[in-house]
């Protein structure tokens, strides 16, 4: 038998989800990263992509932005394969209704990221090319100017 928290279990979800969403960012701006910080990296990622599941307000650029944080987690990591699978499925919640341009865009950041780590730079260049195209379609300049800044990084 199912037993009620003793909290609202709505409010911990909109809590979690941001906040191990924001926690994922100081690993993955930390500069020198242990075997347990990578671990807990991934968690944290995990962790808020399955939290934002449960909440009722969850949208396809919610997602997109959960599987985009998670692919770019596992380029990190260097495993490709779970970078691409997360980039994959970033591109597919990116073409649901109701999403920005940008989700398109770091959608394809996240596919240069994978075959990046894979090897593959033609592939690379490809969702570069691809993300590029992307962000002539963003509206809000300080958004387009800071998708292109992170393309820069990919490729050095």
């Amino acid at each position: 038998m199912e037993k009620k928290p003793d909290f609202d279990l709505a409010s911990a979800h909109k809590f979690f989800s941001a906040d191990c969403f924001n926690h994922t960012w100081d690993y993955i701006e930390k500069p020198d990263r242990s075997t347990d910080d990578d671990q807990e990296m991934l968690l944290l990622s995990m962790a808020s992509l399955w939290h934002w599941t449960q909440r009722p307000d969850c949208t396809p650029g919610n997602l997109s932005v959960g599987y985009w944080q998670l692919s770019r987690v596992y380029a990190l990591l260097h495993q490709p394969g779970m970078a691409r699978q997360y980039a994959h499925l970033c591109l597919k919640s990116s073409q649901g209704e109701g999403t920005l341009p940008f989700h398109l865009g770091y959608a394809y950041e996240a596919l240069a990221r994978a075959e990046q780590i894979s090897n593959n730079i033609e592939k690379m260049n490809e969702y570069l090319d691809l993300a590029r195209n992307a962000c002539e379609s963003i509206k809000d300049a300080d958004t387009r100017k800071q998708l292109l800044v992170d393309l820069e990084t990919i490729g050095k």
